[in-house]
């Protein structure tokens, strides 16, 4: 059940139509950006009426057409100029002291969109206040909206790019695209009092292999046979020596899907495994894509285009303006390192400028059946981007 009353539309109507504001970002309200209308009693501010508008519109990678362009609306109502380029990703140049970007599309999933209040016992939010239910409230539409609407408010340059949870197009299009700007950050949940620093990189593959069809009494292995000893060999490759090595400090292994038997004539077996290797800072992916190739004895792995790890130092002039702000907000600042990959790696190794990936949201509700956000929290990160940026030169 959501509280106070439901939206009216889901189209994204205009900001004159639906609160009285101008397109030069003044409202009867006293805002100073203009958002949707029609919402819960709730969302009450232009970043909580965006945000319930961009996760009512279902924006799975490859389908983020119809969020891309709600979000140009947002901008344009708000005096700035934007697009969707050629690619998907939503572009809305300015001041490139800074440049707030974070992905559009989220991974499948049907939640329904709500809010309620926060449950006594939730550890998401104060008993009774606020909560948004929805895929992407997370990931990582919220730390989108909050990127939005302090790009509006400080005049800083803004990038919604597309298929981050694939591909990563929009972020891989973006750096060849574009000159590097001053400083990024990226959008991805940290907390509003968390900012992330480092990410591990990310080596997928898919091992292929034939061998002749017999009968399984013989004791040659098979194709499907390799494959298998091939993985148990990569896996104890990067066993770590200490098992009290932190996660993110170690290689990590991940069969992803196997596929195997008879070909359709009867004469050979065949064998598919996708696989995903994790890669610290303190490694190289060349390194591990060269060990990981000295197991196999047979068949041939097809790599794809590694992404490498990043890890940026907390004392830049970026790391320093967010540990201010979240201090500021009355927040103990968290520096965060991620097991997982996000865009800022391709940032990092296409651009030489200080970067951070911050956002509202506890990323154990990335891609979860439960993903929800309260609301408080993205009005907090939003207050802190706006600070950061305002601080830039």
């Amino acid at each position: 059940m959501s509280t106070g009353t439901e939206r009216e539309s889901e189209d994204g109507s205009t900001a004159d139509e639906a609160d009285g504001s101008t397109a030069d970002g003044s409202s009867a309200a006293g805002t100073d950006v203009v958002a949707g209308g029609g919402y819960p009693e709730a969302c009450d501010t232009p970043a909580r009426k965006l945000l319930y508008d961009m996760v009512s519109i279902p924006s799975p990678s490859g389908e983020e057409e119809r969020a891309a362009e709600r979000l140009v609306d947002f901008f344009e109502a708000n005096g700035r100029e934007a697009w969707i380029d050629e690619v998907g990703n939503v572009r809305a140049p300015a001041s490139d002291a800074v440049l707030l970007t974070s992905h559009v599309d989220t991974v499948p999933g049907d939640i329904p969109v709500e809010v309620r209040p926060a449950a006594e016992d939730d550890e998401v939010g104060e008993p009774g206040e606020p909560v948004l239910w929805g895929r992407g409230t997370v990931d990582a539409t919220g730390p989108l909206v909050a990127m939005a609407v302090a790009a509006v408010q400080t005049g800083v340059s803004f990038v919604g790019v597309a298929g981050e949870e694939t591909n990563s197009r929009g972020a891989r299009f973006l750096v060849e695209d574009r000159d590097p700007p001053e400083a990024v950050v990226n959008g991805e949940p940290s907390g509003w009092d968390g900012v992330t620093l480092g990410y591990r990189g990310f080596l997928a593959g898919t091992y292929v292999n034939t061998s002749e069809s017999g009968h399984t009494s013989r004791p040659e292995p098979n194709a499907i046979q390799h494959a298998i000893d091939w993985w148990h060999g990569v896996e104890e490759t990067f066993e770590p020596a200490d098992e009290d090595t932190p996660v993110f400090e170690q290689v990590t292994t991940k069969p992803v899907s196997v596929d195997g038997g008879l070909t359709d004539d009867g004469l050979a077996v065949e064998a598919t495994m996708d696989v995903q290797l994790r890669v610290p800072p303190n490694r190289t992916v060349d390194e591990i894509h060269e060990l990981a190739e000295t197991e196999l004895s047979t068949g041939s792995v097809h790599w794809k285009e590694p992404i490498p790890p990043v890890m940026e130092s907390p004392r830049t002039e970026l790391a320093r303006a967010f540990r201010v702000a979240i201090r500021g907000a009355g927040g103990d600042v968290r520096l965060l390192r991620k097991t997982g990959t996000s865009d800022m790696n391709l940032f990092a190794a296409a651009w030489d400028c200080p970067m951070v990936t911050y956002g509202p949201g506890n990323s154990d509700l990335d891609h979860a059946p439960d993903e929800r956000l309260p609301l408080s929290e993205l009005d907090r990160a939003t207050a802190v981007l706006s600070d950061v940026c305002r601080d830039r030169p």
